[in-house]
């Protein structure tokens, strides 16, 4: 499956994955405590996701949007 989210890095919030309403340009938003540096908010992102669809870490992939607050995930669910 794949999903576009929102990140909000450095949020007090996170971990935390909340699903958007009306939001063209993604369908959740992931609230993660890890600061945009150094790839620590993809970690976390990445970790987030993982826990929300219940699979391993190793089943989540960002595929576009690495440096951007705006991703679009691939979650293999098989």
């Amino acid at each position: 499956m794949e999903v576009s989210i929102r990140v909000k890095p450095g949020s007090r919030k996170g971990p935390l994955v909340e699903v958007l309403e009306g939001d063209p340009a993604a369908a959740l938003v992931v609230f993660v405590r890890e600061r945009a540096v150094d790839g620590a908010a993809n970690d976390g992102v990445v970790a987030a996701l993982a826990a929300h669809y219940g699979v391993p870490r190793s089943r989540v992939h960002i595929l576009r949007g690495a440096s951007s607050r705006v991703k679009r995930v691939r979650v293999d669910d098989d």
